[in-house]
């Protein structure tokens, strides 16, 4: 399905379904082609921007949080969720509410190409 919320990027369009989504042709394949994609190219631990609050978040917009992994396989299977500390516990966090403060580039593009994914209403 595809919501047209954020502007089409052909370049981000075309890296998104030769690395991440390639010879994905189910809802489990491409939640494990981004799961992978997103793994090999983040490096963890990172320091992030809460971007958006939900009901299902401990977070408040602006808050900022250290990112210290993905989280299993298992629970990427309907969102890209990496761990966060929060307080003196780990915490699973939607990829999608947080920016990152700092990285390399190929990390950064790997985020942005989620953030876009999930912008433009695309789900597994």
């Amino acid at each position: 399905m595809k919501l047209a919320m954020i502007e089409q990027d052909d370049e981000r369009e075309e890296r998104i379904h030769d690395e991440a989504i390639v010879d994905a042709y189910s809802p489990e394949e491409q939640a494990l082609g981004w799961y992978y994609y997103l793994e090999e190219r983040i490096t963890f631990p990172f320091k992030a921007r809460c971007l958006t609050e939900s009901k299902t978040s401990p977070l408040k917009s602006g808050e900022l949080v250290e990112v210290l992994e993905m989280a299993d396989e298992v629970n990427c299977t309907n969102d890209m969720i990496v761990i966060i500390q929060f307080g003196d516990r780990p915490v699973g966090i939607p990829l999608a509410h947080l920016e990152p403060l700092s990285g390399d580039p190929e990390m950064l593009d790997a985020i942005k190409d989620w953030h876009y994914w999930v912008g433009r209403g695309y789900i597994f």
